[in-house]
């Protein structure tokens, strides 16, 4: 029922930057969790950024200073502004929606590829 769908990935140098989109579809409150999560190949799920309703926004460690994410809770969307892009950020790039008060209300988006390559 509920649905996240990620946009914005693709190809990009060294250096370079990009920008991604997700919207979440199929619930009537603003989501009090919404984030980013990454995984490459071979590699564990980690931690890019996430934003609670309020506006409290943590990133990853490996991501600090580099991209910043941002939402808007009229529909459930978040954005995430990569800049300064690495290989290292090749991976598949996941959004979350979650409430910690319901476990359960925990979805995923398909996976948007965003790869880092000259």
């Amino acid at each position: 029922q509920v649905q996240l769908v990620e946009t914005g990935g693709g190809l990009v140098q060294p250096g370079g930057s990009l920008r991604l989109s997700c919207v979440a579809s199929g619930v009537s409150f603003t989501i009090p969790i919404m984030g980013w999560y990454r995984q490459a190949p071979g590699k564990q799920r980690e931690l890019v950024a996430t934003i609670t309703s309020g506006g409290t926004t943590r990133y990853g460690e490996t991501v600090e200073g580099r991209f910043t994410s941002s939402r808007d809770n009229r529909d459930n969307s978040i954005i995430l502004e990569m800049n300064s892009l690495k290989p290292e950020d090749t991976a598949v790039y996941f959004c979350n929606a979650r409430r910690v008060m319901t476990p359960t209300f925990n979805f995923w988006g398909q996976g948007t590829q965003v790869t880092v390559s000259s």
